[in-house]
Parts: C-alpha cells; structure tokens; sequence
C-alpha cells in the first residue's frame, strides 16, 4: 500500500469533530441509558450532518469520522458506526422504494438501523448460518435466530442474512430488509461486558417477499462481504481513536505524576513503553488510512487490506490500553475513569466484523491468490 498523509483540511475537519464529540455529543451520551439505543444520540448525528456524510462520501471519511468521535466520545462514535452498517446494504443494493422509504429517516437520525447476520452457531463463519427461509407464497417466511445483533431488539429495521437455498453455502444466502413490526419477530437485550445495545431476535415464521430483498436472491453473502470489506478499516479507526485517547492520557500522566524522584517520564521503562504505543498507533493508524483509500479507489486487494487494518489496529488497541491501565495503576481501574472505559470498550472490537483469527486467514488466503 502507499504511504498516506492527510489533508490540512481534513485534519481541521478532525479537529472540528473532536470538538464537536466532546462538547455536544458527549453530555447526550452520558444522559443515555446503558444498554439501549440512544435515540437523541442518534438523532444528534443526523442533525450534525454526519449521518448524511456517512452515505454520501468513501470509506476515508467514514474512517476520518470513526476515529474523531471515537477519541472523545465511543459512544457517538458506535452510534455512527452502527446506523452504517445497518443501513449500507440498503443504501448500496436496495431498490428505489426501499431507499425512499428508509434512507431519509436514517441519514435524520430518526430511524435506528441494524445489521443482523451473527448467529449462535454461525458467527465468524458467516457462510454457515441456518437462519431458515422457507418458500411461500412467493416469498418466504422466516424461521430462526440471530444473536449478538448491535441495536437489537430496538431497531426499526434489520438488514438480515438467511438462507434461501439449503445445502449452498455462500451461494444459499439472502439479504432481506426486514422492518421491527413484522409479525413474528421478537428480541431480547443482551447484558454485554461493554453495556451497548446488543441483543438476540427470534423469527417465528417471519413473512418477507420479492419487495424485501436486498440485491438478488442468493446473492446475500455478497452483499454482507461488501458490506464488511468498507467497515472493518473503519473498526480499526474506532481502535485507532480509543489507542490515541489512551495514549494522550498517559504521556500527560507521565509528566504530572512522580514516583522514585521525578516525574514518570524520566523513567526508561515508561518512556520506552510510551515510545512504542505513540509509535504501534501511527502505524495502525496509517495502514487503516491506506486501506481506506485503497477501497475508495477500488484497488486490487481490497479484502486483504481490510482485513489487514482491522487486525493490526484492533491488536494494537488493545496493548495501548492495556499498557495505559498499567502506567496509571490503580486509579485507571475506578469506575467513571477514562481507562476504564476505555478497557471495556476496546476489547470488543477485536471480535466483531470477524474476529482477529478470521483476519488472519483471510490475509494468508489472500497471499495464495
């Protein structure tokens, strides 16, 4: 991948986001309930104009985004980050109605969307899920379960991935949209380490037609791979805005805080240890801007970039927090503490979209190509 640097316009726009998630967004987040959807959170996105820029622009912008919000406000920044993945394939694949009908709430800010495809036995393994769609009528019903689904069971609408044709694999899969007050179609909230809103759906016969389909019949699986291959740079971005957070808090620790004589800062084993976090994070920070761009360029290798972004800024996300906790001791480990926020937040990320395992086989099999 080239190398990247970002616009002085772009980085004033960055500059401005931060601003805007630490002084506007923040205090509706700290408003909002733990474990349910924050409307006027969402609602605040859209009235910002970064719903709207959200679907209006490339995969940098959405990664430029990601990582603003992320650095002052996670909350704002998952608020964002789900109303895309929820509503992309609908922007992307769906039909004139379906955007219509949608699009406008969901760019508002009024309409909460979803992405359902993990379920209990078919998580990692998208091509392997069971959710049932029987033949009727000419349409189908739905029958099954999904779980671990961002937003539900709050949502108004679900992107969600069944299967049409038994025994195809990839090759079986639909993608419906499916709006909350279908009959037949219940949830449960799940209690999560990181209190978001994530919960299970249950589809009891859940009736869908020709009108619901997103893309073409069978053509599901392609349409969540899409889907993922714009978002799992963006993971990394979150991941790139929490490691910078993490970061700008324990070189400011490290100056204030004395220990042995002086301050921390003076000392080898920390200066070193901030020496690689400062550096681990750029270098996320710049495969995930390269990924991103190469995605928006429509470049050769765009799974494997992907796929490469979310591993290297999702791990390194992880060891710069966690070296944060260390650095700060006990303190970072009270409840309402940056670091402690940001513990719980950042382990989650290396799981979703795929987990670190599935990058990885992902990049070798890309490598035999």
């Amino acid at each position: 991948m080239p190398g990247f640097a970002l616009e002085p316009d772009q980085l004033e726009w960055c500059g401005e986001l931060r601003v805007l998630a630490g002084a506007r967004l923040r205090p509706l987040a700290d408003k909002g309930e733990p474990g349910r959807v924050n409307r006027p959170l969402v609602e605040a996105l859209g009235e910002h104009g970064l719903l709207a820029r959200l679907f209006g622009s490339g995969a940098l912008d959405l990664c430029l985004m990601r990582e603003s919000l992320a650095y002052a406000c996670t909350e704002a920044e998952t608020a964002l980050a789900l109303q895309g993945l929820g509503a992309h394939p609908v922007a992307a694949y769906g039909s004139a109605a379906q955007r219509e009908r949608w699009m406008p709430a969901v760019t508002a800010g009024r309409a909460v969307a979803a992405f359902a495809l993990s379920e209990p036995d078919a998580g990692s393994d998208a091509a392997a899920l069971g959710l049932n769609a029987a033949q009727d009528n000419g349409g189908w019903r739905l029958t099954g379960e999904k779980c671990w689904i961002s937003n539900a069971p709050e949502a108004d609408f679900y992107t969600v991935f069944a299967r049409t044709t038994p025994g195809a694999g990839a090759r079986g899969v639909t993608a419906f949209l499916v709006p909350a007050d279908r009959p037949g179609l219940s949830g449960a909230a799940l209690d999560m380490l990181s209190p978001h809103a994530i919960g299970r759906l249950d589809f009891d016969g859940v009736p869908v037609s020709a009108d619901d389909v997103l893309g073409d019949v069978d053509g599901g699986f392609g349409v969540a791979m899409n889907t993922l291959n714009l978002f799992r740079p963006s993971v990394g971005a979150f991941a790139v805005g929490m490691a910078q957070a993490a970061l700008d808090a324990t070189v400011a620790h490290a100056a204030e805080r004395t220990a042995f004589g002086g301050p921390l800062k003076d000392l080898q084993a920390v200066s070193h240890k901030l020496a690689d976090m400062a550096t681990r994070t750029q270098a996320a920070r710049l495969l995930v801007y390269a990924a991103a761009c190469a995605y928006d360029r429509r470049d050769a290798g765009i799974a494997r970039g992907s796929a490469m972004a979310k591993l290297l800024a999702t791990e390194t996300a992880q060891y710069v927090v966690d070296t944060a906790v260390q650095l700060h001791g006990a303190r970072a480990l009270q409840r309402g503490h940056l670091l402690e926020h940001l513990y719980r937040e950042v382990r989650a990320p290396r799981i979703y979209e795929g987990a670190s395992e599935v990058q990885r086989t992902i990049i070798a099999k890309e490598l035999y190509r």
